[in-house]
């Protein structure tokens, strides 16, 4: 296999590593800064970032808030249902 074709192979890869999205759905339960600290605390989000994803999460009802390979969206959903979040692993097909 030539340099390209390893490169363009690794690519593939890499795309379908990343075709899953995590999305976080609108309760009545959880507060907003317990929304946000938990997007900062288990999706890596800077404060900005999830005050914005918690707004559009409140006002939309959902808002994709990470994605990644499928082990990894499916290791933060659990965390967020752990607390007491509502999250699913979507495939982004």
């Amino acid at each position: 296999m030539s340099g390209t074709q390893l490169d363009e192979a690794l690519e593939v890869v890499i795309e379908n590593d990343q075709k899953y999205a995590l999305i976080l759905y609108n309760d009545d339960v959880n507060t907003f800064e317990h929304v946000i600290n938990c997007l900062i605390k288990i999706c890596g989000h800077i404060s900005s970032q999830a005050e914005q994803c918690a707004n559009i999460v409140h006002y939309k009802g959902r808002c994709q808030v990470s994605d990644g390979s499928l082990k990894e969206m499916q290791k933060q959903c659990v965390a967020l249902l752990d607390e007491k979040l509502s999250a699913k692993v979507e495939d982004k097909k």
